[in-house]
């Protein structure tokens, strides 16, 4: 760790940072459940806390391979070390780091919250190390078992999708809140407790709440569940290890061995026949590869489509939202057409031979447009139509339809011009480094900077759609045609000037997307 810590001062800022961080909150959740000493819904909150953590410790290697070294113990193949050890070596070091500090604190807590007893105290001094020890070890357990997965291309793209599943998580975690309040409170969760009680790691806490209780058959089975727990994953992890440390992988097997496999589509095939001939053809068909192929690339396109989708209709679900709040999808969306050149890495230079001119520089960057617009689209269409179907609000469609291609004509525009003015290198080797290092303000002026810029083009059009709301007019289908020509008309006013800085300043640009 110290080592990892002297590459440089950003990384040390980050990590402490982090560190300060998860010590506050954990502080805050040991307070908190101190306070819930003697409430009727200890046992509950608890329970179901420690399953939610153990859950955290079971995905998120899937989510973040690079983000400890002694998850990965491919790295240590060539030494010569035997499973056993190995298993109990890896285990010690992993207790060290802000995640296993954090669990320390949550477990205390909870220990804290429900121990009643001198027996319940000294059922809570085992099942605290228990509950930490099997967190970790299922952690490394399912990292080492999957670890194959996790350092392939496969692998990268489960990682770099990481962030929809913690923005869908989020929502929906929020949206849980809300029911949960209109439910009655915490009693509505006592049956899932009932059974979160028996599932280890959570079942050594529970055994404490029973200590307490006197129940101490029920104690000890809780204690007994864990610790078979604990031992099943020590054992699957060393099987794991085993066959890391012996099997053969795919770079030590002949390649001639594998059966050859044809191309089944060329850019002369069916799927090269879809978009129209020349240059536009070609950037449309090389941006839309990106999407299905690149996994960051992929990965925002993905969060994009999910976030805008959940926003507007959680909100209309739970009867809060309005058809208008659609427009957030249009901004997700156009939000992919920044740093349009940092996409291509360092391949970037091919297009650069390509561009001679500030009129080559347009059709590649409307061509980019036109391939994003081929998507968002019908998919804003799709999301305000159905934002409006759940809150039966048809009348406002076409207006809020209207906003809508505004705002994504506005992000287009700036788009381009952040994508000429503030270009910045997107690194492949992490799943979470969207910017190369020193480069991480370039990134914040060009997104920032440009959302600030396209709300303050549309102020006109969300000024005379709230206008038009709030009076009665009758002016849904005026608001589509001025929206969707609004749109249009700040797109091209985008690209024009964006073209132009392009081709002045090509070698520029060029250099600031290849850092990474």
């Amino acid at each position: 760790m110290r080592n990892g810590l002297r590459q440089s001062a950003g990384r040390t800022a980050a990590y402490v940072t982090s560190a300060v961080l998860a010590l506050l909150f954990a502080a805050g959740q040991l307070l908190g459940l101190v306070l819930l000493r003697g409430s009727e819904h200890a046992g509950t909150v608890v329970v179901l806390l420690t399953g939610l953590l153990a859950l955290g410790w079971a995905v998120m290697p899937l989510f973040f391979p690079s983000g400890d070294e002694t998850l990965d113990p491919t790295r240590l193949v060539m030494l010569p070390l035997r499973p056993g050890p190995l298993v109990r070596a890896l285990l010690v070091s992993s207790l060290v780091g802000i995640g296993p500090l954090f669990t320390l604190c949550l477990a205390v807590g909870s220990a804290v919250a429900l121990a009643r007893g001198a027996f319940a105290v000294g059922v809570a001094v085992v099942a605290v190390p228990l509950v930490l020890l099997v967190c970790v070890a299922l952690a490394r357990a399912v990292a080492a078992g999957n670890v194959r997965l996790l350092t392939s291309r496969r692998g990268r793209d489960l990682a770099v999708l990481s962030g929809l599943v913690i923005a869908v998580g989020i929502q929906f975690v929020n949206f849980g809140a809300q029911r949960l309040g209109r439910a009655g409170g915490l009693s509505a969760l006592e049956p899932a407790a009932e059974v979160a009680r028996w599932v280890p790691p959570a079942s050594a806490l529970a055994a404490v709440e029973s200590a307490g209780e006197g129940a101490y058959g029920q104690a000890v089975a809780g204690l007994a569940l864990s610790g078979a727990a604990l031992a099943a994953l020590l054992y699957a992890w060393r099987r794991s290890l085993e066959r890391l440390l012996t099997a053969p992988d795919g770079s030590t097997l002949a390649a001639a061995s594998r059966p050859s496999r044809r191309v089944s589509a060329s850019s002369s095939g069916l799927f090269g026949r879809l978009w129209p001939e020349g240059r536009a053809g070609t950037v449309m068909g090389r941006s839309l590869r990106y999407v299905a192929r690149d996994p960051k690339t992929k990965a925002a396109w993905v969060t994009s489509l999910a976030i805008g989708l959940i926003v507007p209709l959680f909100n209309a679900v739970q009867g809060t939202g309005s058809v208008y709040l659609a427009s957030f999808a249009a901004g997700m969306l156009g939000v992919q057409m920044y740093n349009q050149f940092g996409q291509d890495t360092s391949a970037f230079w091919m297009v650069a031979m390509t561009i001679s001119s500030a009129r080559d520089a347009y059709e590649e960057l409307r061509a980019r447009a036109l391939a994003l617009l081929l998507i968002t689209l019908p998919y804003v269409t799709a999301v305000t139509a159905l934002t409006a179907g759940v809150l039966g609000d048809w009348k406002t469609l076409p207006a809020a339809l209207g906003l809508a291609f505004g705002v994504l004509g506005a992000m287009l525009g700036t788009g381009a011009v952040a994508s000429a003015r503030f270009p910045y290198s997107i690194p492949q080797d992490g799943a979470f480094k969207n910017a190369a290092p020193g480069q991480a303000g370039l990134a914040w002026i060009s997104i920032l900077g440009g959302m600030v810029t396209a709300a303050l083009l549309c102020a006109p059009l969300i000024a005379l759609t709230v206008w038009l709301d709030g009076s009665g007019t009758a002016g849904g289908l005026f608001l589509l045609v001025l929206g969707a020509g609004w749109g249009a008309l700040l797109a091209w006013a985008g690209l024009r000037p964006a073209a132009a800085r392009t081709a002045a300043r090509l070698p520029e640009i060029l250099t600031a997307v290849s850092k990474g």
